[in-house]
C-alpha cells in the first residue's frame, strides 16, 4: 500500500496535472477525519496523519502520541482511494472548464445526444454542452445522433461540472464559418468589418481587403460560389449577402441595401441618420420582406436609415407647400345668401358677421345678445331683432 499510493499520486500528477503535494495533503486530512470517527479520541484532541514523502507510509498521531491500531491500514486504504477518485473527478472538471474557457468564440463539433425542454444537449466527447432554444436557428431541425457544429458562447462553473453554452443563432457563428471556408480571412488579408443576422432567414456581412490585388467579395464567394455555398449549406439554406465595405458612407449604404438601386442619399453624420430616395419600383426591394433588408442594412452600418420613394417625396413636398399657404375661411354653401334673408342686414353687415364667426342662421339663432353686440354695427336692439328673426327662419 505504502509505495503503491505514492506511485498512484505521481501518476495523477503527470496525467491530470494535479500537484502531488495537494493530493498528499488531501489524503492526510481525509484519513485523519476518518480515523477520528473510528477511534476513541477525546473531544478537542487533534488527530494528525502524516504521509512519508519517500516511503509512502501513513502514520497517525493523537495528542502527540502515535496511534497503533490494526484497523488503521484498512481505514487509510479506503479513505485514500475515495480521496484520489474525488480529486480525479475534480481535476477532469477543471481541465474541461479550462479547455473550453479558452475556446469561447470558436466553433466545436459534437453529436446530438438528447433534447431537454427545448435545449439541444450535445456530446463533445470529454463533456456535454447545450444549445439553448434562444440560440437555435428557427429554420433548423436536428435529430438524435446528428452531427452538429456550433459556436462556443459561454462556459460557466457549476457543482455538476462546467456548463458549456453553444449557439447557432449568434452572428459570430457565421463569421467563424467564413474564416474556416475563406483562407484569405484566416490569413488576415480579407477582414470582416461588420455582420448583421436574422437567424434562419438572412445575413449581411461587410468585408474589406487589405491587399488591392485581392477582391474581398470574390474571395468570400469563391470559384462558382463554392465558398459561400459551404456556409449556406451549414446554415441550412440561410441567405447570405456579401457587402463590400467602404469608408465612403454613401457607397457603403448603397452596397448594404443591395440589390436595390438608390437614387439619392442625404446624410446627417452627427445623428448617424440617412434619408434615402429610391425609384417607386425599387421601394419594396430596398425595404425587403417585413422590412428585413433595411433592418439588417441599418444594423450592419450602425446608422438609422429612412427610405422613401420618389412619389412619396413629391407628395410630402406638395403637402408641405399647401401647409405653408395662408388658410382661407371656408363658408358653407348658401350661408351668405341665408344671412341676407334677415331684415335690415346688408352686405357689409353680412361680411362683418362672417368674420366674427356668425356665418349661418343656425349659429345666430343660438347666439346671445351680448355676443352679437361685439360685432361692429350691431347694437343691443338690432342684435335682439336678428336673433329673433334667425330663430323664426330656422324653424321653417
Amino acid at each position: 500500500m505504502d509505495s503503491e499510493l505514492l506511485s498512484i499520486l505521481e501518476q495523477l500528477e503527470r496525467d491530470k496535472g494535479i500537484d502531488k503535494e495537494i493530493l498528499i495533503q488531501a489524503v492526510e486530512a481525509a484519513v485523519a477525519s476518518a480515523a477520528r470517527k473510528a477511534w476513541n479520541v477525546e473531544l478537542g484532541e487533534e488527530v494528525k496523519v502524516v504521509l512519508d514523502r519517500k516511503t509512502g507510509k501513513l502514520s497517525a498521531f493523537a495528542g502527540g502520541q502515535e496511534i497503533k491500531s490494526k484497523d488503521f491500514g484498512r481505514i487509510a486504504a479506503q479513505t485514500a482511494k475515495q480521496v484520489v477518485i474525488q480529486k480525479i473527478r475534480e481535476a477532469e472538471k477543471d481541465v474541461v472548464f479550462t479547455e473550453y474557457q479558452a475556446r469561447i468564440g470558436q466553433i466545436v463539433n459534437g453529436g446530438v445526444y438528447r433534447f431537454d425542454r427545448g435545449n439541444i444537449i450535445v456530446d463533445l466527447g470529454k463533456s456535454e454542452a447545450f444549445v439553448p432554444k434562444s440560440e437555435q436557428s428557427p429554420k433548423e431541425e436536428f435529430k438524435q445522433g446528428d452531427r452538429i457544429r456550433a459556436y462556443v458562447l459561454d462556459v460557466k462553473k457549476d457543482n455538476k461540472g462546467p456548463q458549456i453554452v453553444l449557439s447557432r443563432a449568434n452572428p459570430n457563428f457565421v463569421k467563424r464559418l467564413f474564416e474556416l471556408e475563406v483562407p484569405e480571412i484566416y490569413d488576415g488579408i480579407v477582414e470582416i468589418k461588420a455582420i448583421s443576422r436574422d437567424a434562419g432567414e438572412r445575413t449581411k456581412i461587410a468585408v474589406y481587403s487589405k491587399d488591392e490585388k485581392v477582391d474581398c467579395v470574390g474571395a468570400c464567394v469563391g470559384m462558382r460560389g463554392s465558398r459561400v455555398k459551404g456556409v449556406v449549406s451549414e446554415l441550412h439554406g440561410e441567405k447570405i449577402d456579401i457587402v463590400r465595405y467602404s469608408a465612403d458612407m454613401k457607397e457603403y449604404i448603397q452596397a448594404a441595401l443591395s440589390p436595390a438601386q438608390i437614387s439619392q442619399i442625404q446624410l446627417n453624420k452627427e445623428a448617424k441618420k440617412a434619408s434615402i430616395i429610391v425609384a417607386d419600383d425599387q421601394l419594396s426591394l430596398a425595404i425587403g420582406k417585413h422590412g428585413q433588408n433595411v433592418r439588417l442594412a441599418s444594423k450592419l452600418i450602425g446608422w438609422e436609415l429612412d427610405i422613401r420613394s420618389v412619389a412619396r417625396l413629391e407628395e410630402e413636398k406638395k403637402q408641405a407647400a399647401e401647409a405653408a399657404l395662408p388658410k382661407e375661411e371656408v363658408v358653407p354653401e348658401g350661408a351668405a345668401a341665408a344671412l341676407t334673408e334677415l331684415t335690415g342686414v346688408g352686405e357689409k353687415l353680412v361680411e362683418a358677421l362672417k368674420q366674427a364667426g356668425w356665418d349661418n342662421l343656425e349659429k345666430i339663432s343660438q347666439a346671445k345678445v351680448e355676443e352679437l353686440t361685439e360685432v361692429k354695427g350691431v347694437g343691443k336692439v338690432k342684435a335682439e331683432k336678428i336673433i329673433k328673426e334667425a330663430k323664426k327662419i330656422t324653424k321653417k
